[in-house]
């Protein structure tokens, strides 16, 4: 690996090697990121696994909240007498999860990233308890989204730390078990989900974070070794690209509402609707124009985007990322509106998916720690996912349970090959000292491909359903069932609809109706796979390095 040399240009970030001592910098200078690589202090076995437990356990709360609300939904909207939130109880969360990314791996530039992973985790922690202890549909929303700031924070500090802890080529065993971790969590979501609502209450989704955040942070503060610099808040503020935190900010909260908002709660050529997206998409000129030409430390480098390997990894991993999530949130509502399950149920029944996904993110993490060996898992995984989510379409109100199992496993284990090696494969071919914001980015097109899969996702069920309107009101149904069923009421009321329609024909005409709703998210999750597929022929091989080099963060004079 290249040495790192100081630059002279203000627009770029100044790369210097400094001692560990020296982590305060002069009064008087311009503050710049240090993104020195300093030889990293030996570990205890015991330190480095309590170190894991706690990172892991981190993840794994996080990861938890992406899913545990899926089951629930229909009950949380019924409790709090609200339909309209059942896309923004999980939409908001992802949102502002994607959002939050990129400004979470800066703030760790500058501060370190041991105390800025402590207020993440310490935020997650008070979310929880104001999500769990809401009285109405808005006070959960919010929380919701405050709750997702935090998780933004908690899943992109673990990946960055585990790179600063680990060389690349070791460190994809233990992104193999973050993985695993990532869909353990996420399978058992539903299931406790499903549990919480049906036999205790919605708000244990949420009080059950408590123990666990508060484990992790206790074990983060007591055995997390990495570089801690010292870094004064004034000269910290400076460093922060504002421009570009907050263009991104604007960009994907108003292009997610836009979305959300269009053909459900408002026409798609209301103002309301065309001013989201319209100046949502300006938003993003602002940003390239900050990142290029404003800021002196970007949020999102430009130069990131600049090799064909780092673009097709984005790709990939934003197809797969969208597919996953729409599975996760949407399979659970075809088994609870098209096969009648119950909210635990519904939970067992997503468990194939996720078990082969958690079986092929280990499988995949220990064969590139064995080879070093990527790409080929990156093709596999693209064309099992692909072959996968297409049976998916076939999913209809006689599809058996053999069925469903067999095309959850294809689809599964497909996508577990793909959670790690687009992101080895970007770190590859990308310098120490741009480790963390290239990692803030792919965390970024992650968490935005999953809040659109569930904004989008939501939307196209929704528009179906109401397109399925001429044909409920043929089978005879009420006028009230009608309503209960219309776009963004349906998902909420699957339950109660069901229950009280006795006659055989209605039952199976608003299944059907459900079914073939559904039906139009797998399409389009099949489309994006298969684009992902095209995009991963565009990645390089490139030799995985087992030197252990640590980045050191913090701030430092420039040396022009």
């Amino acid at each position: 690996m290249a040495e790192p040399t100081a630059l002279a240009p203000t627009h770029t970030v100044d790369i210097e090697m400094l001692p560990m001592s020296s982590s305060k910098p002069p009064k008087s200078v311009t503050p710049s990121i240090d993104n020195s690589i300093a030889p990293p202090s030996p570990r205890s076995r015991l330190r480095t696994l309590l170190v894991l437990t706690a990172l892991f356990l981190t993840l794994f709360i996080s990861a938890l909240n992406t899913t545990i609300v899926a089951t629930a939904l229909p009950t949380i909207c019924s409790r709090l007498n609200s339909a309209s939130g059942y896309a923004w109880i999980g939409g908001a969360y992802l949102l502002a999860n994607g959002a939050s990314a990129p400004i979470w791996a800066k703030l760790s530039d500058i501060w370190g990233r041991k105390p800025i992973l402590l207020m993440a985790v310490g935020m997650y922690f008070a979310t929880s308890i104001l999500c769990a202890m809401s009285t109405n549909m808005k006070m959960l929303v919010a929380g919701r989204a405050l709750q997702g700031t935090a998780g933004g924070g908690l899943i992109l500090l673990v990946n960055i730390i585990l790179s600063d802890m680990f060389s690349l080529r070791h460190r994809s065993l233990y992104f193999g078990l973050l993985e695993l971790m990532w869909v353990i969590a996420a399978g058992i979501g539903p299931v406790l989900g499903g549990v919480f609502a049906q036999l205790l209450s919605w708000r244990w989704i949420f009080w059950i974070d408590l123990p666990v955040s508060g484990t992790s942070f206790l074990l983060l503060l007591i055995f997390l070794d990495v570089h801690n610099p010292r870094t004064r808040f004034s000269d910290g503020a400076k460093a922060i690209d504002w421009a570009g935190s907050l263009s991104i900010l604007g960009l994907v909260i108003m292009l997610l509402l836009g979305l959300n908002f269009g053909g459900v709660t408002l026409p798609w050529d209301s103002p309301t609707v065309i001013c989201l997206i319209v100046f949502g998409s300006l938003l993003s000129v602002v940003f390239a124009f900050s990142e290029l030409k404003l800021a002196q430390h970007p949020l999102m480098p430009l130069r990131l985007f600049a090799k064909r390997t780092n673009v097709a990894c984005l790709l990939v991993t934003f197809s797969q990322s969208f597919a996953v999530l729409a599975n996760e949130y949407y399979l659970p509502l075809f088994f609870q509106s098209v096969k009648g399950a119950s909210p635990v149920h519904s939970g067992v029944l997503l468990l194939p998916i996720t078990v082969m996904a958690a079986v092929g993110a280990l499988a995949a993490g220990i064969i590139i720690y064995k080879t070093g060996r990527y790409l080929e898992l990156i093709w596999t995984g693209m064309a099992l996912f692909t072959i996968g989510e297409g049976l998916l379409i076939k999913l209809n109100v006689d599809s058996s349970l053999p069925t469903i199992i067999i095309f959850q496993v294809i689809a599964g284990f497909g996508a577990g090959l793909l959670f790690q090696p687009p992101l080895i494969a970007l770190q590859a071919v990308t310098s120490q000292k741009d480790i963390a914001t290239a990692t803030g980015t792919f965390s970024f097109i992650r968490s935005l491909s999953t809040s659109l899969a569930a904004v989008i996702g939501g939307v196209i069920f929704q528009n179906g359903m109401d397109i399925q309107g001429p044909r409920l009101r043929a089978a005879g149904l009420s006028s009230q069932s009608l309503k209960d069923l219309s776009g963004g009421s349906a998902a909420a009321n699957v339950g109660s609809v069901l229950s009280m329609l006795s006659d055989p024909m209605q039952r199976l005409v608003v299944k059907e109706a459900f079914a073939w709703s559904l039906r139009n998210i797998w399409i389009l999750c099949t489309c994006l796979i298969f684009c992902g597929l095209l995009f991963s022929l565009f990645i390089e091989k490139t030799a995985l390095s087992e030197e252990h080099v640590e980045t050191k963060t913090g701030l430092s004079k420039d040396n022009h």
